[in-house]
């Protein structure tokens, strides 16, 4: 098995008690849908899948998905007005996929279109983090640090990891 295009490993904290940059806090501490806060910022957004596929849960994950150890890693870059805004990684437990089949199917829809439209959906505490882009994502995605967020949502009891990196064309909206 391969692995996702970004490590997420890095020192996360609760999003309450971090000391956040000015510029970005709105956006990390989103409660809402991002896809929804984006797309209301943009004349153009799109999605683009980088890759989707079965892969190990790492280590540094398996104690925010309790018992899973392989789950289904998408990889997405959000566009804001042509300009890569957000890196989205989810892990979408098997278990999880089977019994919320509006997930297993989203194809180019964005994550948190179908998420947010769950009435019996819960969200753990938001965590953030500085993560490392050791390689660009695109041209004009450039390596180096970034803010991340993460959090785990349980829709009708079964779990699933989102994770969000704000690139540079977040600043733009």
């Amino acid at each position: 098995m391969t692995k996702p295009a970004i490590s997420l490993a890095a020192d996360w904290q609760n999003a309450s008690t971090a000391t956040l940059p000015p510029l970005l806090m709105a956006w990390l501490l989103e409660s809402g849908s991002l896809t929804a806060r984006l797309k209301s910022r943009a004349n153009d957004f799109q999605l683009q899948i980088l890759q989707q596929q079965q892969l190990d849960v790492p280590v540094f994950l398996q104690p925010l998905l309790p018992g899973v150890r392989v789950a289904q890693c998408r990889e997405v870059v959000m566009s804001c007005n042509k300009l890569p805004s957000v890196y989205a990684q989810s892990w979408l437990p098997l278990s999880t996929l089977a019994a919320l089949q509006p997930l297993a199917e989203l194809g180019e829809q964005p994550l948190g279109e179908v998420i947010f439209q769950q009435q019996n959906r819960v969200r753990s505490t938001l965590e953030v983090a500085r993560v490392q882009l050791q390689q660009p994502l695109a041209v004009t995605v450039a390596s180096g640090e970034y803010w991340a967020r993460r959090s785990v949502f349980t829709v009708a009891g079964y779990p699933l990891l989102v994770a969000e990196v704000f690139l540079d064309g977040v600043l733009a909206l």
